[in-house]
């Protein structure tokens, strides 16, 4: 939990430094963009991120405000939402990479050598 604590905050000041929005945006846009056709309902997001659903609808609110990301009705009543990525948020995200990809090289990379990463990458999928 230090490690996981330590890395991340390591990763989100690096964001910061690079004027990036924080990790969690890059999360939610980066399920997005993998998405078929660049949308999944909010559940959808939740599962696949760490978020809880009450922080996600904010963030989603958020990105939306900063026009990364819009919502479409997808059923008959208009009930139902998708949250879709839009160009700026596909741009936004692959800039928030560069950054977030050395990051992870200098603060984990740099400190395992091949054999090490490998070793950790197997013991981690079984917890997983």
């Amino acid at each position: 939990m230090r490690a996981q604590h330590s890395l991340l905050s390591a990763i989100e000041r690096d964001l910061r430094s690079a004027h990036q929005p924080p990790l969690g945006w890059y999360d939610v846009l980066w399920e997005l963009d993998r998405a078929p056709d660049g949308r999944l309902r909010p559940y959808e997001i939740e599962e696949r991120t760490l978020l809880a659903q009450y922080n996600l609808s904010r963030l989603i609110d958020r990105l939306e405000k900063e026009g990364l990301v819009m919502r479409e009705s997808f059923d008959q009543d208009g009930r139902g939402r998708w949250v879709v990525i839009t160009e700026k948020g596909r741009a936004a995200r692959a800039g928030m990479w560069e950054v977030y990809a050395k990051s992870i090289q200098a603060h984990i990379g740099a400190k395992l050598d091949d054999a090490e990463a490998a070793t950790l990458a197997e013991l981690l999928s079984r917890l997983a």
